[in-house]
């Protein structure tokens, strides 16, 4: 696919990186519009014909794997494999390795595709995949693992830049996560019951579901961030020392943050109140991280008002620092008894998966693809500029609408009459709720064009383009990031 220059070994392995940054753009739409098309379902309930595989119970988990997994693992591949080579001023460690992450994640994303409208599910949050695909997973992590530690162990310089520290974390947790909390029972090829049971089951769920937000979806993205915004900015990272505080209070503390999400069950009280202390502490460290990337623009804030691949990274990092404290506040259990089960945390969740992961991952796919084609810029920065606010109000809509419809659901659940009986009626809730669940199919919609938009500019730039993988750098000295 790639052209080449001179001998492969003396060129970076930009072959991987640009297929994971194309299905990037690809898995994107994919899972947003799985995503519009569930939103839609919640007002209009017949608009997939009552067609089995289409049924919201199916498409919710298809939606959740190809947002998370799909468009934010290819994203994170495609970033840490560039990060990893630019900063230790050598080629992948493995191109065959390499090769096989890329395809093995395809083969897994296919399957997940395949399998969940069929109705094959563990019924386990953001781990509903059966076993044999749970094995793939593994395979192709192992190999993630090999090809980039592997790279970091063969590095020309001295020094491992802070990315490749953030890279490194998500890598090693989020293999522990997956093999723990899949631990399970086979009962034929497509069904298999869980090693847990009860609330223990219910903890380890929530403990590998709470960390696939902290690691796959946050600590993964720091690693994004601390190489694309001092990169775009032209400016270094502000403070070296705090990315390093960061990086080990973030680690050390987003492991116990958990059992916030067992709020008011049946888990032991003193497990919940450990989950919402620690949540509650998580937010110096998330803050940090925050003001370390914004700050970074310190004396160049210039560039935001003509930059918008600027726009899209600090705007991503204002939500990163939003929905880091609004997830603080939501564990502390009274906060939460009035949000848990309402659409306020849908609104949370959107916060940091659109706000956060979408918009840094957009960002930094602005940067990297054309650099991909040997070019400098993407093929109109019109375009940029346009799909940074036609999501920055997608975003908007759908987290105010879920915020407001939240709270209302929260507030007619718990009012009571003076006899004792309730206000409302559940469907009385549900029926108040349906404005806002079009303001939110309008958010949607605003943010799934903004993916098209993105399509039509990355096409555009690496039409007729020829592939170049660029030459490591010979010298230590040299400008290798």
């Amino acid at each position: 696919m790639g052209l080449t220059v001179g001998n492969t070994q003396d060129n970076f392995n930009y072959k991987v990186v640009r297929q994971f940054a194309l299905v990037t753009v690809l898995w994107g739409i994919v899972g947003m519009l799985v995503g519009v098309i569930l939103a839609a379902q919640l007002i209009w309930p017949d608009i997939t014909m009552n067609i089995p595989w289409l049924s919201y119970g199916r498409l919710r988990p298809l939606h959740t794997n190809a947002v998370i997994f799909a468009f934010g693992g290819s994203a994170l591949f495609a970033t840490s494999y560039y990060i990893v080579q630019r900063t230790c001023q050598v080629r992948l460690f493995s191109d065959k390795l390499a090769a096989f992450t890329f395809w093995g994640w395809q083969a897994v994303i296919v399957a997940a595709a395949i399998s969940l409208p069929l109705g094959m599910s563990t019924s386990k949050e953001y781990a509903e995949l059966e076993w044999p695909i749970d094995i793939l997973i593994t395979l192709v992590w192992v190999a993630y693992a090999v090809v980039f530690f592997g790279t970091v162990i063969k590095r020309k310089t001295k020094h491992i830049y802070v990315s490749n520290w953030f890279f490194g974390a998500y890598i090693l947790t989020i293999a522990m996560l997956h093999i723990f909390n899949n631990l399970e029972m086979p009962a034929s090829l497509f069904k298999s019951y869980s090693a847990y049971s009860g609330a223990q089951d219910a903890m380890i769920q929530w403990w590998y579901g709470h960390n696939a937000v902290g690691f796959f979806l946050t600590t993964s993205f720091l690693g994004m961030m601390y190489y694309f915004i001092p990169k775009q900015a032209e400016r270094p990272i502000y403070s070296y020392r705090l990315s390093i505080v960061h990086f080990w209070a973030l680690n050390f503390t987003y492991m116990w943050a958990g059992p916030h999400h067992l709020q008011h069950t049946a888990l032991p009280d003193w497990t919940q109140s450990l989950g919402m202390v620690f949540s509650l502490i998580l937010l110096a460290p998330s803050w940090g991280g925050m003001i370390n990337g914004i700050m970074t623009l310190s004396g160049a804030w210039h560039k935001l008002r003509s930059d918008p691949i600027l726009k899209f990274l600090i705007t991503a990092l204002s939500f990163y620092g939003m929905s880091t404290f609004e997830g603080s506040m939501m564990s502390i259990k009274t906060v939460n008894s009035l949000s848990h089960y309402t659409d306020w945390t849908i609104g949370h969740v959107h916060s940091g998966a659109l706000g956060w992961v979408a918009m840094i991952t957009i960002g930094s796919m602005y940067y990297l693809i054309p650099r991909l084609v040997g070019q400098k810029e993407m093929h109109s920065t019109k375009l940029i500029e346009l799909h940074f606010w036609i999501s920055t109000i997608g975003v908007v809509l759908y987290i105010a609408a879920m915020w407001i419809a939240g709270v209302m659901q929260g507030l007619m659940w718990r009012a009571f009459q003076v006899d004792g009986t309730l206000t409302y009626s559940f469907v009385e809730s549900v029926k108040a709720t349906y404005p806002f669940y079009m303001i939110r199919l309008l958010g949607g919609v605003c943010f799934l064009s903004g993916m098209f938009v993105m399509a039509y500019n990355v096409l555009k730039t690496i039409q007729n383009k020829k592939f170049v993988d660029a030459p490591i750098p010979t010298s230590n000295l040299a400008a290798a990031h």
